[in-house]
């Protein structure tokens, strides 16, 4: 059985911005988020991107910039020996009501049915609600993390009556990964 991981990409692996990240000198990575993946890899995890990227839909970066930012992940990445298998982004905004974005579970679908595997309990880290949200729809193990919006999202999980309560909480990837690979 392959292991895998679930990753948003703003706020989990890289600072988040309310303005979007539109460039690849914006695109900055959380520290220790890039040698989490590496280790995560090591442990022979395959680490695989969902991300709504609205900014596309907005008009503030092109399909070829958001390609350029990934490429600067890649190769950020590949200098602590880690790699992303694949990226699954939205590029809708929330008024096309589309069925791809979070908190909605297409990205997690399309993943599922790409990579020919079931999603049951695999963990999916993300630092907003619609990151939980859309991991609980498809059965994954939603975890939370305190980066980019990840305090506002915990505050906001105490409103949903219970739902979220057995959802784990950690400061940031990195301690994810720690945590993970303790247990294993």
């Amino acid at each position: 059985m392959s292991k895998l991981i679930i990753l948003d990409r703003d706020g989990v692996i890289n600072y988040d911005s309310d303005k979007f990240i539109k460039s690849p000198e914006e695109w900055k990575p959380i520290e220790g988020s890039l040698e989490a993946i590496a280790r995560l890899n090591q442990a022979e995890y395959r680490v695989v991107v969902t991300t709504n990227q609205s900014g596309l839909a907005r008009g503030l970066l092109t399909l070829d910039t958001l390609n350029q930012i990934h490429q600067k992940m890649y190769k950020q990445l590949a200098d602590v020996n880690g790699r992303i298998e694949a990226i699954f982004f939205c590029p809708h905004s929330d008024k096309e009501n589309c069925k791809c974005r979070k908190p909605r579970p297409g990205l997690f679908h399309n993943l599922s049915n790409r990579l020919g595997i079931p999603l049951d309990d695999v963990p999916a880290v993300g630092d907003s609600l619609r990151d939980l949200q859309a991991a609980r729809a498809v059965d994954t193990q939603p975890i939370l993390v305190l980066t980019g919006n990840g305090q506002q999202t915990l505050r906001q999980m105490e409103t949903f009556d219970n739902i979220f309560n057995d959802v784990p909480v950690y400061d940031n990837l990195a301690a994810f990964v720690d945590n993970l690979l303790d247990e294993s």
